[in-house]
């Protein structure tokens, strides 16, 4: 795993041990910042389940003026500081050791408002909804704000409307999928 693009480039990222986190490949992340190319330079950027910080890093390493990492686990939390140290991109992050829904609130009350959020919950748990909800009715959202959920390939999210939100893209590859939202009525 490396850094793709940007200042960067080419540095290997470290990964938690472990099946705890499943590191999107090389392949899926050079995917995503090609659609999320325009909406990267000069953004604040939320990684929310950041496991080893590596989608995060790439926005920094692409522009992004700031970058919020929210992950639980500390082991977790002690490999994105290192892969920070490591890119030298420390400076321009935040790490919160917290669970993501309290983070939201968190951030929220401190009037963080965020370009891009990415998401990547455990597969299969039901927790994008849950998170879905929390955005839904956060101040962290603007209407320029673009969500990005990396799911399970057959996760269903033909709820967002109902939450306020519309699917602008839908990326699906063999396995998982990223799904691409904003609030309705945005582009």
């Amino acid at each position: 795993m490396r850094v793709i693009a940007g200042i960067a480039r080419s540095v290997p990222l470290a990964t938690v041990e472990g099946d705890d986190t499943r590191p999107t490949t090389d392949r899926i992340k050079e995917t995503l910042f090609n659609v999320l190319q325009g909406y990267t330079e000069d953004s604040v950027f939320l990684d929310l389940f950041s496991g080893s910080g590596q989608i995060g890093i790439e926005a920094l390493s692409r522009g992004a003026k700031r970058a919020v990492f929210v992950e639980q686990a500390a082991g977790c939390i002690q490999c994105i500081q290192a892969n920070l140290t490591k890119t030298k991109l420390k400076d321009r992050a935040k790490v919160m050791k917290m669970d993501v829904l309290a983070a939201i609130r968190t951030l929220a009350v401190s009037g963080d408002v965020f370009d891009v959020i990415f998401l990547d919950p455990p597969y299969r748990k039901g927790m994008e909804a849950d998170v879905l909800q929390a955005l839904a009715d956060s101040s962290i959202v603007s209407d320029r704000t673009l969500i990005v959920v990396e799911a399970a390939k057959e996760e269903d999210f033909s709820y967002v409307e109902d939450l306020g939100f519309q699917i602008v893209k839908n990326k699906i590859y063999k396995s998982n999928q990223h799904v691409f939202l904003k609030k309705i009525g945005e582009r």
